[in-house]
């Protein structure tokens, strides 16, 4: 059963194949007997989900089943779940357990999923790698065969990694500059970044909050809109949520994809990407040409842009955000302090890696006196353009496609000195948070055996566009469905 898609396993529920007990059992065995090597998970809640479990097949024998009644994912360990420990990957808060759900978190619970644990992250959603994480880094079930443990991709790879491996169908993310679609191109799984406000934010431990959007991650695009039918929809509990109809994702899956208009911006076709890689994603473009789309080259021209108006206003926005961990009311505390000031910069210094520190010097610093209009005021304004790149882009095209990284997977611990190389990862993800529009992540070939994804953009709340585009070639393609060498 554990390589069966959400719906799939939907379906053999209905018929009474499998109940959900037998099902949840299944895939908790194989994160105990599997997950070792990869380090997928932080917790996994054994206890609650059979239990959980049990209620769901009840529901179905009383007749009150929906689609996902039953059907195991998991979060990442950035969504509040009430009564279970939620740690943002830090020391900080290893020890948290919250007292209420995240908004998306009891959605699932409504709509009747298992959850079986969280997912591994980097700490509060920092990193590109997967490797800031205070339990351990997350290795990518690809090339663990030829001995090389390689990065997921950050800060969503514990969920991307447990995807691949099968461990779990489906599980939830979050992006911030690509921390959906990095994992889900370096692990070979579909992943959905919704636009800005479209899914709650209630509940989802905050890094920087004008950019931090809950999305998807499942093996495909079918999958991704059944997730997004449970997590998307406007909440008075979240200022920023959109106060939007959502519609049946699943509905306009099938629709053919004649007269689509697809822009490749060449800014993302530059010398920075691997050949390779680039040859990938036009085979990938061809094959939306033999399904009928048109395509032609747009520009995006502060796209360059994007990476330093990104790394001042993220910074900016997680100094504020983590001020809040000060070891008074929650969370790590130091100990023995001598006096309060003790307190407060004992527990950051003990409490926060090494990545989220260097972060949030930046942050304050760019958020100073005197420095304010010089690095934060100026990251707005470019970021407006860049905004205005992407509305200008949709005027001539309908979705826009692009490399998802500049290079596949790469080994653990190779740039983890390197910061700025780091920072590069992101270079094709990050306009995309600065603008709020939606984009995905879908498998579309290898390169030295390890996958590649595209990256296709959307106008804003056109994820049923996206999702139609990624469920086509997904019907035409295998790369989805093939497993971790």
């Amino acid at each position: 059963m554990h390589n069966k898609s959400v719906a799939e396993l939907s379906r053999e529920l209905e018929s009474g194949k499998i109940s959900s007990v037998e099902l949840t059992r299944e895939f908790l065995d194989r994160i105990k007997a599997e997950d070792g090597p990869y380090n997928s998970f932080i917790t996994v809640t054994e206890e609650q989900a059979m239990a959980d479990a049990k209620a769901a097949d009840e529901q179905r024998a009383a007749g009150k089943a929906g689609v996902w009644t039953g059907v195991p994912f998991a979060h990442k360990d950035i969504f509040c779940t009430n009564g279970v420990a939620t740690t943002a990957g830090s020391k900080m808060l290893a020890n948290f357990v919250p007292p209420y759900d995240a908004t998306v978190t009891a959605n699932f619970r409504a709509a009747g999923a298992v959850c079986v644990g969280k997912t591994n992250m980097d700490e509060f959603a920092m990193g590109s790698s997967n490797e800031s994480s205070f339990f351990g880094p997350v290795t990518n079930p690809w090339g663990l065969s030829n001995g090389q443990k390689r990065v997921p991709g950050g800060s969503s790879g514990g969920s991307a990694a447990a995807i691949a491996a099968r461990l779990v169908p489906a599980a939830t993310a979050t992006d911030t500059g690509g921390s959906i679609r990095q994992p889900a191109a370096l692990c070979g799984v579909t992943g959905l970044k919704p636009t800005y406000g479209r899914v709650s934010r209630y509940g989802m431990i905050a890094f920087a909050s004008s950019l931090d959007q809950g999305g998807t991650m499942a093996r495909t695009a079918e999958d991704n809109a059944l997730m997004l039918n449970v997590m998307a929809g406007f909440d008075p509990k979240d200022s920023t949520s959109a106060d939007r109809a959502v519609p049946d994702y699943t509905a306009t899956l099938n629709e053919p994809l004649k007269g689509l208009r697809i822009g490749l911006p060449k800014e993302y076709f530059s010398d920075q990407l691997n050949p390779a890689m680039e040859q990938q994603v036009r085979n990938a473009v061809k094959e939306y040409e033999k399904l009928g789309a048109t395509v032609k080259e747009v520009s995006l021209p502060h796209a360059k842009l994007a990476i330093a108006a990104y790394y001042v206003i993220a910074p900016a926005e997680a100094s504020a955000n983590l001020s809040r961990f000060d070891g008074v009311r929650y969370g790590y505390r130091c100990e023995d302090p001598q006096d309060l000031n003790d307190l407060y910069t004992r527990t950051r210094a003990e409490g926060f890696g090494g990545e989220v520190k260097r972060r949030i010097l930046v942050g304050t610093y760019a958020l100073s006196a005197g420095y304010f209009d010089a690095y934060y005021l100026k990251a707005q304004k470019v970021r407006r353009l860049i905004q205005q790149d992407f509305i200008n882009a949709f005027k001539e095209v309908d979705v826009l496609m692009s490399p998802v990284s500049p290079s596949p997977a790469f080994v653990q611990g190779e740039k983890t000195s390197d910061p700025v190389t780091m920072y590069l990862e992101d270079i094709f993800t990050i306009a995309v948070n600065l603008a709020g529009v939606p984009a995905m992540s879908v498998p579309a070939g290898f390169v030295d055996g390890l996958p590649v994804g595209l990256q296709i953009i959307g106008n804003y709340f056109e994820e049923a566009r996206l999702l139609n585009a990624a469920h086509q070639f997904q019907q035409v393609t295998d790369w989805h469905q093939k497993l971790p060498q």
